[in-house]
C-alpha cells in the first residue's frame, strides 16, 4: 500500500472538508461530524466543481453549485443532477496523521 500524509486530525475539524492533490489526483478529504475521515474524488460527477468546497452533512458531501449529494463511504450519488459516482480512496489514521492511498479504492 502506498500512502501519502495529507493532514492531521487537528487540522480537519469535524463537519469539514479540504482539497489535497496526490499525483495530480484532486481529492476531498472529509471529516464527518462523528469524526470519521473519508477521501473522495474532488470533482462532482455532474460538473467540474470541487466537492471540498461543498457542505458536509451526516454521511454525505453536497456539491455547492448544483446540490448533488455523494455518499462518503461509497461515492454514490444520492440525488440528481449527478448520476455517476465519484471515486473513494482508502484512508488510514496513524496517531493524529491522516494518510490517503490513491492506489486502492473502496
Amino acid at each position: 500500500m502506498t500512502r501519502e500524509l495529507v493532514a492531521t486530525l487537528d487540522s480537519l475539524a469535524p463537519g469539514t472538508a479540504i482539497k489535497v492533490v496526490i499525483d495530480d489526483i484532486p481529492i476531498a478529504v472529509v471529516r464527518e461530524s462523528s469524526g470519521e475521515v473519508h477521501a473522495l474524488g474532488d470533482r462532482c460527477s455532474h460538473g467540474d466543481i470541487s466537492l471540498a468546497e461543498g457542505f458536509v452533512e451526516d454521511d454525505t458531501i453536497e456539491c455547492w453549485a448544483h446540490g448533488s449529494k455523494f455518499g462518503l463511504t461509497d461515492g454514490s450519488p444520492r440525488n440528481f443532477p449527478a448520476f455517476e459516482p465519484v471515486p473513494v480512496y482508502t484512508v488510514d489514521i496513524d496517531g493524529s496523521d491522516i494518510y490517503v492511498d490513491t492506489t486502492t479504492r473502496k
